[in-house]
């Protein structure tokens, strides 16, 4: 029913970019990128790699970026900092960056995208369960 649909919805709706098929470049908080001076992309050099815009990906040459390791799990996952949170919202945000940095879609990609995808999936992995259990959520909020 949606064959080829989907796709082209999504593209004009803004959520795939044209060059990277099934991957939309996500921003997250720039807050937590504000001590880095000057990040440049791994692959090509090019100013605003991982710093600028907090994205994933290089806006030149698509290269997945390294993981910020200050980032907290509030501001990966989009969600407020309290212990109240949206758990259908988190799941979605969970599944919603899964597609954009798993593993699996990296396989053809250099050893260093594996290495960087492999990460973030892991602090994604991390983050949801921390935040999707009340006694986790709470403990990490206190820490």
């Amino acid at each position: 029913m949606w064959k080829g649909k989907a796709g082209a919805l999504l593209r004009v709706w803004g959520l795939w970019p044209a060059g990277v098929p099934r991957r939309r470049l996500l921003s997250c908080d720039a807050a937590s990128q504000a001590g880095n001076s000057s990040p440049r992309c791994w692959n090509c050099g090019s100013p605003g790699g991982p710093g600028q815009g907090d994205r994933f990906f290089c806006l030149q040459c698509r290269a997945l970026q390294p993981p910020d390791p200050t980032r907290d799990y509030f501001s990966l996952m989009d969600c407020n900092r309290s212990f109240r949170v949206d758990t259908t919202k988190l799941q979605h945000r969970y599944q919603q960056l899964q597609r954009l940095v798993h593993p699996d879609f990296f396989s053809q990609r250099s050893q260093t995208e594996k290495e960087f995808s492999e990460k973030h999936s892991t602090l994604v992995n991390d983050a949801y369960k921390t935040l999707l259990a009340p006694l986790s959520r709470g403990l990490y909020l206190v820490s």
